[in-house]
Parts: C-alpha cells; structure tokens; sequence
C-alpha cells in the first residue's frame, strides 16, 4: 500500500492520520497526530477459535520515553509494565471499539498503540481510538463502521474540544467522548459538579467534532484503495437443537431467573443447564457448547422480554427501584476512618489513612512529573462471588474502577492548603452483584467524613441499563450484574446533591438518543439524592476531629531565604529538630513547611524551633535562653534556634560579679533581654535588666 495522508480541522486544530510507511506487514496500520503528539496503531490476528464463549480482542497502549526526548528513570533503562495511565488509555480505546465487532466472531485481534511522539499540550488517548479504527478499517478484519474520539474540557464557562493538558487541569470538565457517525459508544470523564443539561451538552458537541473525524477517515480508505472488508457470516444454529433447548427448559428458566438471591439463581442456572445438556446428550451428541450458547440465549431473551412486557426485574423490583442500603462506620478500629456500605448483594469495606507529605506518590510519565496526595485504590477479590481463583497483581479492571471513583470524589475535596495531608482510601469488595464501582464511591465519601476529611459533601453514584428492541425501551436503576450483562447499556453517573462529579457510560448497540441519555441522566439524580439521603442519616458532615491514629499536620510559610537556617549545614539542623521532638517535617522550596507529630505537644515543640530559627531579635525583647560558653567577660548563649548573643559580665547582676560561673554555668536555662546591638550587629543582651534591682538600706541617722 503506498503512503497516505489526510486531514482535516476539528475545533480550529489540525488533525491528520497517515498509512503505508510504518508497519506494513501488520493487517492494518495508521499513525494520527495532533500538534506533535503521534499515535502508530496496528492490528494483527491470529487464529479463530470455536470454543470461545467471547470475542478474544486485546488492547495495548504503550507510552515510549523517546517521544517526548526522555530517557526512562530507574536502574533499567528501558519501558517496562505499563503504568496506570497506560492501563486506562488502553480500556478507553477497547471499550468503543469491541462492540463494533459481528456477533459470534471469535478470531484473536491484537490492537497496538504506541505513542512515537508525545508534546506538551495534547494527550495521545483520544488519539490512539481513532488511530485503532483506521487500522481496523484498513485491515481484512469485518470491522463494522468507524469511530473516533475527542476529548471535551470546560474553561471560562465554555465547551472546548480538544483542550491542551494545561487547559483540561484548569478546566471544570475533563471528559472522552467516543462515537461513530450515527451513534454514541462510550463515555468517560470527571467534572466539577455540572449539571446533567451540561453533561448532555458537552457530549453532543463531542459528537459533531467526531463526525469530522469519522468522513476523515472513510477519505484515507478511498485514496488507500481500500474498498472492502472481509466478511463474515456467524455459524448459523441448529433449528431442531434449538426447539429441543427451549421445549425442555420451558417454564423452568423463568423462575429460576427472577426468584432468589444470586447465588439461589446462579446455582440453579447451573443446574438447569447441566440437566439440558444431559437430557439432549444422546438426540445431539457432542453438542455441549451448542447447547449452553443457545440456553444462554435464551436466558438473555427472556429477561429482556420480561422486563419490556412487565416492567418487573430480577428480584421483582420496578426499573426505578434501589436496592435496600444499608451503611455503618467505623469498623476498622485503628483506620483513620472506615465505612461498611451494602446495597442489596454489592458491599465495599473502605478505609481512609491519612500521611504526610512524604507519603505523596511522584508520577514519572512522558508528559511531565508530578506528586500525587490523593489516590483511591480498589480491589475485587475473588471471594467477592464466590470463586476460587489465582490471585496475582492488579488487573486492568480494577485499576479502571479505582480511577472511577477516585476522580468522582476528587471535585469534594480540600486544597492541600487548608487540609496538608496525604489522603488514602482503598475500597475492598465484600460482596458483589452489580456495580460495585458505585458502591465505592458511597462508602469512601462515609469513610473519608469518618475520618475527619472536611470534604464539601457526601459524593454517590448509581450505575444504570438499558433494555431496547426497536421502539420499546427500558431504562434500569441500579442494575445488577446479569441485568448488565443481557443489557445494551451500562451508564454509571456520579455526584453531589450539586452536580456531576463523573460519568461512564458504554453501549452496546447502536441508536442511544439524546432522549434516551437525558431521561436516563434523569433517572440516575433521583436515584443519587435518594443514596444521599441514606448516606447523610449515617453522617451528616465530616467529623470535626480526626482519629487518635491519625497524625496531626501542621504549615505555616517562611521567608524562601529562611530556608537554608532551618535545613542547617548538612541537613544537621532540621535533623536535630525531628529527632528531639520526635516530628516529621517537610519543606517545600516556596517557603512551606509542614510539621507532621504524633500529638499537639511534639507538633507545637517543632513549630517552635522553626519560628525561632526564622525570627529576627527584636529590641528589648526576652528571651529563654542556653548556657552555650562562658569566658572570663561574659557568657554567650543560645536565645533563638541557632543564634547566639553575648551577656557581658556587668549584665549579670546589679551587684558586681567577680566571676561568671558564680551566677552561671553551662547548660544552664536562663531569661534575657536584648538590649541592643553592638557596631558590628552582634546580640546584647542582659539578665540584670529583668532581676528587680535590691532596694537601698536607709543610712543610719547622725
């Protein structure tokens, strides 16, 4: 394939993708840049699989030191596993693009974004979505239409596509909207507490820009030459099978599926299953996986059918209706804070630690370094269903979940001036049967007020579905996991009694109107104020003091040329300040300190020897002072951290004294008074000024 290029303007700013120079022996390649921010996306397949119960698609985003002229830190010099933004960037280009895919195709698809070149104003992550469906599209794999995303920023109360990075940090909104020309696929971002109306807004200004997008890249296959896409036809079923599924579950799966708790019905799917596949084992051998695709099936459509025609769930709840709450805290007893959060069969156990400044994680990427003093972690062990599984390190999913609820509760908190504490919560899932995200954004919001963050108000979140067959629809509250899974839809809102905090949403299908996402946005604030109610019986506000546990943090601000006093030669004396008052301290190079202890007493004894250190002698104040050297016409000694003056021998007393160690000796706590300065600035200072002068004895009468 020869070279390609083409581009176009989207929002004013330039956008170009290219094909046939890098990576022609992949199936498809393409490189899209914006500014100098490059992305190369390749796809390759492999063999198909038969067996296969889902499509074997997997994404890598990887970030290359070089393009942004860096060389990677650490002992070994070169990338290695991939970071959490990494991570995050590759579920944002799989999402939009997994479903674009024919139903039943089980060919291995590898999707590789690599970032060649990285500049500091546009992030890649947008880029690599529309740089993976022009690879797809040029490939021979039955990719079914385009997509393309963008990003959406907010500053100065106006919408903007494609924001640079220091905008989007600025902004108020910071959210990826992926598309392709007819419909939305997917969703994800965090605002500063907008309304639903703006949320809506934003997204279908996002749509009109990846229009642009998408006619740029059905442009690139025209003058590729590529005019079509392998087909695909979907192994068609055994009619006679299927009939024979369907007459022996008859009126079995149904009560199985709406009746019990998740295990009952798990269990009982299961067996159901098992019973079919053994009644039919002799009339359709070797039919196993056949037969549990077409009882899967459906299982799928009577759900779907029963919820449309009834307007009853799993359970026998409304499609408005929450599952019952449940919230209790403190459970932890030497957690800063913790919070038990339990609706229906999904329950998070969330712990808050409060650190110090030297707790901050420092982020090392292409696009630049910075400290992070807030991070939500998330975890979702096996135990959490019920399965017995190998457990290693973190997956892609919870890492995704995590940053979920992290950025839905970052908008609530306070500046790192008024609260200078590094903030930890990690949630732990007990439990789970349908979004278990949400739940963690209930109980870290309780456990954060449990442990005394002063947090603007408690943030909630509520995941909703969707059930469409042409004109009928059915929007869900609080899916659970099997209505998720038989669903179109899964549009996870969180937020304030205020505003939006974050949004998630990935379809499935195609044709989600505005309508449909305003009703279902709708839907989600009546259900989040209600989950609000619930949280604020439990905990009205955060807790004026913090737990026993927690360390207490102090600032204050000096004087930048104050800084070297208080670091010392050698570091020497900001180490004797830690060690005797048993603190810890930070300084930043701006001039701020924070003075992390234990307890108020070791806490105000540092505070002190730093004040002291940074402050100035004043004219006939008093001081506490040190004994540090005596001589024969004096006694110098220490009156402010590191500063020393001199009493001369006539300053002892009022009566005359012959030698200085008879009134002082080394060591020795003594108060004095500046009384001035001599011709070369050095201190004066005197013990006789603050001794009450001896009153004269009368003389004896002549």
């Amino acid at each position: 394939m020869a070279q390609t290029n083409v581009e176009t303007e989207v929002a004013g700013i330039k956008v170009s993708i290219e094909t046939g120079r890098i990576a022609k022996q992949a199936s498809g390649s393409a490189i899209v840049r914006i500014g100098d921010t490059m992305v190369l996306a390749t796809v390759c397949s492999g063999r198909e699989s038969d067996s296969a119960d889902f499509f074997p698609l997997s994404v890598e985003y990887i970030e290359k030191s070089y393009a942004a002229g860096k060389i990677p830190g650490g002992f070994i010099k070169r990338e290695g596993r991939p970071s959490e933004k990494e991570i995050l960037s590759a579920r944002i280009v799989d999402r939009p693009i997994r479903p674009l895919f024919p139903d039943g195709f089980r060919t291995e698809v590898q999707i590789v974004c690599t970032i060649i070149s990285a500049d500091e104003h546009y992030d890649a992550d947008v880029l690599a979505v529309t740089a993976a469906s022009s690879a797809l599209c040029l490939s021979d794999l039955p990719f079914i239409e385009p997509v393309a995303a963008v990003r959406v920023g907010m500053i100065d109360g106006k919408f903007k596509v494609f924001p640079t990075l220091e905008e989007t940090e600025a902004g108020l909104l910071d959210m990826v909207v992926a598309g392709t020309e007819s419909s939305i696929m997917m969703v994800e971002g965090g605002a500063c507490e907008l309304s639903e109306e703006q949320m809506v807004d934003a997204i279908m200004l996002a749509h009109s820009e990846i229009k642009k997008i998408i006619a740029l890249q059905k442009e690139l296959l025209v003058k590729a030459g590529k005019d079509q896409v392998k087909s695909f036809t979907p192994p068609e079923q055994d009619q006679a099978l299927v009939a024979a599924v369907k007459s022996f579950i008859d009126g079995k799966l149904h009560d199985i599926s709406f009746n019990g708790d998740k295990k009952t019905r798990y269990s009982g799917i299961d067996k159901l299953l098992e019973e079919t596949k053994a009644a039919l084992a002799e009339q359709f051998p070797e039919k196993e996986d056949a037969i549990g695709i077409i009882f899967h099936d459906l299982e799928r459509q009577d759900i779907r059918e029963t919820i449309l025609t009834t307007g009853k769930r799993i359970g026998g709840r409304d499609c408005d209706e929450i599952r019952k709450i449940t919230c209790e805290l403190d459970i932890l007893p030497r957690a800063h804070g913790s919070a038990l959060f339990t609706r229906g069969e999904t329950q998070s156990l969330s712990a808050a630690t409060l650190g110090t400044k030297l707790d901050e994680q420092h982020i090392d990427n292409i696009q630049g370094q910075y400290d992070k003093s807030y991070m939500l972690h998330y975890n979702f062990p096996p135990y959490s269903v019920g399965e017995c599984k190998r457990m290693g390190s973190v997956g892609r999913r919870e890492i995704g979940h995590g940053h979920l609820a992290e950025r839905s509760i970052a908008p609530v908190l306070p500046d790192e001036k008024s609260f200078p504490y590094t903030i930890r919560v990690v949630s732990e899932i007990m439990e789970s049967n349908g979004s278990s995200s949400m739940a963690t954004v209930c109980c870290s919001s309780l456990s954060l007020m449990a442990a005394g963050v002063p947090i603007k108000g408690h943030v909630a979140g509520v995941a909703m579905g969707l059930i469409k067959e042409g004109d009928q629809v059915a929007i869900l509250t609080d899916i659970l996991g099997t209505e998720d899974h038989v669903g179109d839809m899964d549009f996870k809102v969180v937020g304030t009694r205020d505003g939006v905090t974050a949004i998630q949403m990935d379809i499935k299908i195609f044709g989600i109107t505005p309508e449909i996402m305003k009703d279902a946005l709708a839907k989600a604030h009546t259900a989040r104020l209600k989950i609000i109610d619930i949280m604020e019986q439990t905990l009205p506000a955060s807790r004026k003091e913090m737990s026993p546990f927690a360390p207490r943090v102090t600032t204050i601000t000096i004087d930048k040329e104050k800084i070297r006093e208080i670091i010392g030669p050698g570091g020497k004396m900001i180490r004797e300040i830690q060690e005797t008052t048993g603190t810890t301290i930070n300084i930043n190079d701006d001039g701020v300190i924070s003075v992390a202890a234990a307890n108020k007493e070791s806490r105000d004894a540092a505070l002190r020897k730093i004040k002291g250190i940074v402050a100035e002698p004043e004219l006939n104040a008093v001081y506490d002072a040190i004994v540090k050297t005596i001589v024969e016409f004096g006694a110098f000694v220490e009156f402010l951290p590191g500063k020393e003056g001199l009493i001369h021998i006539s300053e002892l007393d009022h009566k005359r004294v012959a030698r200085v160690d008879d009134i002082l000796s080394l060591g020795e706590n003594v108060r004095v008074k500046l009384i001035g300065f001599d011709r070369f600035g050095k201190v004066k200072l005197s013990r006789k000024a603050l001794i009450p002068q001896p009153q004269q004895q009368d003389e004896p009468q002549q």
